[in-house]
């Protein structure tokens, strides 16, 4: 059986880097597969532990020019994360430091290599010597990061960004020296040196990886922020003692105190003590939640009040927090299909730039005018320096990384890229209607009363029984029910704080009812056939009785001592948020449909509540996933919305499957798409950010492609024969620089996104 791991990849620049890197994994023997993303730096790799092992792995892409590290126990994931910080902010001062020094090293070369456009530059900085003094620094202390690359890529025989960096300022470096060592041999050419073009591309482009590096760290801070949620230690109550224990080493069953406004460190369940916990870091939800025994509480969450104890459920990466950070981090791993041409174009890239750089100094040498070599080099430079795979490598990883990552901020968590991508396709959302669009169990809703004797309604009553009397005494008969409407009766009771009578001889009669003695009498509550059984004549509630049917709504008569004293109305109502998320869907063009197993009168009547217009009733639960299928063949692309056990088969079958984080275990797992918050608005919130990620990934790729389609033959020379224009190989080495600095600039933008109907 296959083994994955994900591990992170130091040293890739661009999308050839992750060609690489995926080629050296495959390589191995027993390796089934190798995702490699640049924006995440992580390598996902599946293997046969029987045929090899990590240390193989490792030497591979050692081999390849890369470094590979172990990965992180779930336990060290905080430290694990501090240390790719670090490394990450140790780069980008490198990176700094050596534009620091190529930039006060260029700027005179570069003034002394357009002495000829401003005639104030000093006559000591016309001379090559100190030129070529100044220069060889940022060549080969500045740039050594090319020229080892492109060094590494001859031993491989493959070609990389630095290939093209390295060819290109080399060229222009090593023939500005034979200038400055032969002079008189170029002579016919104004003996014209390059080293403004070899020092100031360097520079440029260290100063592009410097700000990427800094753009790309922005990227993971969603990740960061999800682990630093966790607190390192919990005070652990052991023998009768407090003890401050690492949060790895707390063990299941072990009770920990909570204190106000400390962090939850593990999963588990209130023991001792009541508080309000700050839950909204995890799902988003803003208000404070009251915790009482009994009550569950999360790793990552802030009490607020007051102090409690609990007992550890799930501690390490078994809590909802840990397994929150690895679906993140599995999706901003993943790919998108989107993805699959710019992969494509990647691969063949630098070569095809290389052959072209070969043929524009071809062309020139051939064709140009006098100085022909000179020009030849320039143009041919200029191709090297202008091209960009960096790019196309981060044109969708950056937005996938940043989009799942504030998704997650906002208790939307998306598994997969492909998820993400298939979502903004979707044009039809199927919601499951139990504990999905309504709230899962029933609730009081209606309380209908009569008059002491007779059948009228209370709308024609004179003297009557009160609303809170109909109640109270359905509450005292249903006391001790475990049936569901029962159960809704007497919480209502509660909420109202009503006295109940004393109500005994309970007896259940199937099918019908209760049956049971009060001290006026006895007391019956269920539906028509027991009253008409017990020659109870119900009059005009029967008319009542019928009304709130046609709702959806399950009517049961009460009656005392053989008179009807009202009706006592339940259903599993409408989440209050439903109609609007629906409305909110039809705004954005999704077709809605309701999913259920409720016979159509009950169905049709909260799908009117909630706006929906097509509903599929009475289908049982091992059919939902055939009336998936028939959505899915009349063309639609479909996204199912639910959160039971019975749901876990259409949600697989649906093209994106949405399980409610209020739901089952196997219905989350079965979906691409979590809501955290169980509210329904979520989904609007995932519709949204997939539609704006996608749009940002094609911003992206039209970028990229755009850039080196338009800019590639720019700085080849072929606005020349039109307008005399030539492309500065200093300017190229600028616009490459700054291109990929671009794209993920872009991609940032993701980081200010919210919902607009709210999640």
């Amino acid at each position: 059986m296959a083994t994955e791991v994900t591990a992170p990849v130091r040293g890739m620049h661009c999308a050839a880097c992750v060609g690489k890197v995926e080629h050296a994994l495959t390589s191995v023997a027993g390796v089934e597969s190798a995702s490699v993303n640049l924006a995440t730096e992580r390598a996902t790799i599946a293997f046969d532990p029987a045929q090899t092992d990590f240390a193989r792995l490792r030497a591979a892409v050692e081999a390849a020019g890369y470094e590979l590290s172990e990965p992180p126990p779930p336990a060290e994931a905080a430290d694990a994360v501090d240390r790719e910080r670090a490394a990450r902010e140790a780069e980008q001062r490198a990176q700094r430091r050596k534009f620091s020094v190529g930039a006060i090293l260029s700027v005179p070369v570069l003034l002394g290599g357009m002495s000829h456009v401003f005639p104030w530059v000093p006559a000591a900085l016309r001379e090559p010597w100190l030129l070529f003094a100044l220069t060889t620094p940022v060549q080969f202390w500045v740039g050594w990061q090319f020229h080892r690359g492109f060094l590494h890529d001859l031993r491989y025989r493959t070609a990389s960004m630095s290939t093209l960096v390295s060819i290109g300022t080399g060229a222009a470096y090593l023939f500005s020296v034979a200038v400055t060592l032969w002079p008189h041999a170029f002579a016919g050419h104004g003996a014209v040196t390059y080293y403004d073009v070899s020092a100031v591309v360097i520079t440029l482009v260290v100063l592009g990886r410097w700000l990427e590096a800094r753009a790309r760290g922005r990227t993971s801070e969603a990740i960061r922020r999800l682990v630093s949620l966790a607190p390192r230690t919990a005070r652990v109550l052991r023998d009768g003692r407090e003890a401050d224990v690492p949060t790895a080493a707390v063990l299941v069953g072990d009770l920990i105190r909570i204190r106000p406004g400390e962090r939850i460190p593990v999963d588990g369940a209130v023991t001792e003590g009541a508080s309000t916990v700050d839950e909204s870091m995890l799902t988003g939800e803003s208000l404070p939640v009251e915790k009482a025994p009994e009550a569950r509480v999360f790793a990552g969450t802030v009490n607020r009040t007051g102090s409690f104890v609990f007992r550890a459920a799930r501690v390490g990466s078994e809590t909802t927090l840990a397994r929150i950070i690895k679906l993140v981090e599995q999706a901003q791993g993943s790919r998108a299909p989107i993805q699959r041409l710019a992969d494509r174009v990647a691969a063949v890239f630098v070569p095809i730039v290389l052959g072209l750089a070969a043929l524009t100094f071809a062309a020139w040498w051939l064709l140009g005018p006098t100085p022909a070599g000179l020009m030849a080099l320039t143009n041919a430079v200029a191709v090297l320096v202008i091209a960009c795979p960096c790019a196309m490598g981060l044109a969708t990883p950056t937005a996938i990384m940043v989009g799942t990552g504030r998704g997650a901020e906002f208790g939307v968590l998306i598994k997969s890229a492909a998820a993400l991508e298939l979502l903004h396709k979707c044009d039809t959302i199927v919601f499951d209607k139990t504990g999905t669009l309504t709230v899962g169990r029933p609730s009081v809703t209606d309380v209908v009363v009569v008059r002491a004797a007779g059948g009228a309604t209370a709308e024609a009553s004179g003297e009557m029984v009160s609303e809170d009397e109909v109640l109270a005494l359905a509450a005292a008969a249903e006391q001790g029910s475990e049936h569901p409407l029962g159960e809704a009766i007497v919480a209502r009771a509660k909420e109202r704080g009503l006295a109940l009578p004393p109500v005994g001889e309970f007896t259940t009669v199937p099918g019908q009812g209760i049956d049971a003695m009060a001290p006026d009498g006895r007391v019956l509550l269920g539906n028509r056939a027991l009253m008409d059984a017990r020659g109870i004549e119900v009059g005009a509630l029967a008319g009542r009785a019928r009304a709130l049917a046609a709702e959806g709504k399950t009517a049961m008569y009460l009656a005392l001592a053989g008179r009807p004293l009202g009706l006592v109305a339940a259903a599993d109502v409408l989440k209050p948020e439903a109609a609007a998320a629906v409305a909110a869907l039809k705004r954005l063009g999704l077709g809605v449909v309701m999913l259920t197993g409720d016979g159509r009168v009950t169905a049709e009547a909260i799908a009117r509540q909630a706006g929906v217009e097509r509903v599929l009733a009475e289908v049982l639960p091992e059919d939902k996933t055939r009336e998936i299928q028939r959505l899915q063949a009349e063309g639609r692309r479909v996204a199912m919305v639910g959160d039971g056990i019975n749901d876990a088969p259409a949600l697989a079958q649906a093209d994106v499957g949405i399980a409610m984080g209020s739901g089952t275990d196997v219905a989350i797992e079965a979906a691409d798409v979590t809501l955290m918050r169980g509210d329904l608005r979520g989904a609007v919130a995932a519709v949204e950010l997939s539609r704006r990620t996608i749009r940002v990934i094609q911003e992206n790729l039209v970028w990229a492609f755009g850039y080196n389609t338009v800019l590639i033959p720019v700085a080849a020379g072929v606005l020349y024969p039109f307008w005399g224009v030539l492309l500065s190989p200093i300017l190229a080495g600028a616009a490459m620089a700054f291109s990929s600095v671009s794209v993920v600039t872009n991609s940032l933008r993701l980081k200010r996104w919210r919902p607009q109907h709210g999640a």
